[in-house]
């Protein structure tokens, strides 16, 4: 789903050393991976995948609390500071931290989700040392210049101008403000032009003093680093942050449940159609029979029955899916697809009988052992670079997994029984209250509330 400008597309890599810090691995069974853990002798933690096949390092790393602690009236203030903390830093203007991290071959960007803000680094083994100090500046001493906030500003507001025109942007945030119409999920990350015009310089490095801190962050490193020197690098690098984040916590809460359908009119050929509900969060004993109904509903691709009565038999869509989207205070059930305005009431109709086809007659004994077959076969595909790994075990860290989860995650898949995932289903998929939303000129789809 479109949650917001992230600035990616103006970050750079340099030729050729592109190719070696994508740090592609084997593909090798989970198993086969050891993860360590490391304590600094300042007491900073991170999780470490030690190999030495290629020199490169990996590095993931997330704080606790991303856009959804933006104050009111500043939302985009995470996304803001995300784009701007590697332009300049320390005695570093933004034109000499940029060049600094291209002579080195240096990747560094960072990135703000609703629940949390963090980044990532990709450095050389020679190059480790510096690289890791540009990150200890970036977030400990960043400059926040007139330049970069004023270039910067202009080209988040240039996003949002073109978010504005985008209708699978325009469906995405429209849902979930109905979804969370009163609560902060329900704001866009990147924030409005409004929103964005109002964050001020103060208000950037309030968020860097107030948001950064040692005690609310997750670590992952792969590659080609020891573990006595990453510990030592632990405490250069991230030893200098506060060791408590200021008070601030997101509220627990559930999405609205309601039949409702909202239609956006805009003059584009082919709608976007967005729908979702109550789904179930990562700490839920059944997340697993739900993650396994989930491939079978929509997030099987080609096999998936949303897929196959959508796309195959009928023609609607090119594509439709859906997906578990767990927050840490609330949990989703998420789906699209696209199609012709002529189509979409059709399209509306098939989804909504499968949904309540799957909560009525569960899922078939072929069905479930195909689902596993996948899920379980197909895990060693998340392992094919550092950068996945390094994000993997930063997402173990934050939903307490366990370092040894990765050897456990396909006994839980293999755990699940018909019975778990029909009575999931039961639970979980609920028609009358799917809220959906159409951005296009739906033939016969008008708004119902």
């Amino acid at each position: 789903m479109g949650m917001g400008v992230t600035g990616a597309g103006r970050r750079r890599l340099v030729g050729a050393a592109a190719f070696l810090l994508a740090g592609v691995f084997a593909l090798v069974p989970a198993r086969a991976i050891e993860i360590q853990r490391v304590v600094s002798p300042g007491g900073v933690e991170a999780w470490l995948v030690e190999d030495h096949t290629n020199p490169i390092i990996a590095v993931r790393f997330a704080f606790d609390g991303g856009a959804a602690l933006d104050p009111e009236g500043r939302e985009g203030l995470a996304e803001m500071v995300s784009s701007l903390l590697d332009e300049g830093a320390g005695d570093l203007d933004s034109q000499a931290f940029q060049r600094r991290l291209e002579d080195l071959a240096v990747r560094l960007r960072f990135d703000a989700g609703r629940d949390t803000f963090g980044g990532h680094l990709r450095t050389l083994t020679k190059n480790r040392d510096a690289a890791f100090d540009l990150l200890r500046l970036a977030l400990t001493a960043p400059r926040f210049d007139d330049e970069p906030v004023t270039r910067i500003r202009s080209q988040i507001l240039a996003g949002l101008r073109r978010d504005m025109e985008d209708p699978d942007t325009i469906a995405s945030r429209t849902l979930l403000r109905a979804l969370f119409p009163d609560h902060p999920y329900g704001r866009p990350v990147g924030g409005t032009p409004e929103s964005i015009s109002a964050i001020t310089t103060g208000g950037l490095k309030r968020f860097v003093g107030r948001r950064l801190a040692r005690a609310n962050l997750a670590i992952g490193v792969v590659g080609d680093i020891t573990p006595e020197v990453l510990a030592r690098l632990l405490d250069s690098t991230f030893g200098g942050l506060p060791e408590r984040a200021a008070p601030g916590r997101v509220a627990e809460t559930k999405p609205a449940a309601s039949n409702e359908t909202i239609v956006v009119t805009k003059p584009v050929p082919q709608s976007a159609i967005v729908f979702g509900q109550e789904g179930i969060k990562r700490d839920d004993p059944d997340f697993y029979a739900a993650f396994v109904m989930n491939y079978v509903l929509g997030g099987g691709g080609f096999t998936s029955r949303l897929y196959g009565e959508v796309r195959e038999k009928r023609g609607l869509a090119y594509s439709v899916y859906s997906s578990l989207y767990p927050l840490d205070r609330a949990a989703l059930i998420l789906g699209g697809a696209g199609t012709a305005n002529a189509r979409v009431a059709e399209t509306l109709s098939v989804v909504r009988e499968e949904w309540r086809r799957l909560a009525a007659g569960g899922l078939t004994e072929k069905e479930l052992a195909d689902a596993k077959t996948y899920l379980t076969g197909s895990f060693p595909l998340r392992f094919t670079s550092s950068g996945r790994i390094a994000s993997m075990l930063v997402g173990m860290q934050r939903d307490n997994l366990g370092i040894d989860y990765l050897e456990r995650r396909n006994s839980y898949i293999e755990a699940v029984t018909l019975d778990d995932v029909n009575r999931v289903a039961r639970r979980i998929l609920r028609a009358d209250r799917l809220i959906v939303v159409v951005v296009g000129e739906p033939d016969g789809v008008t708004s119902v509330r």
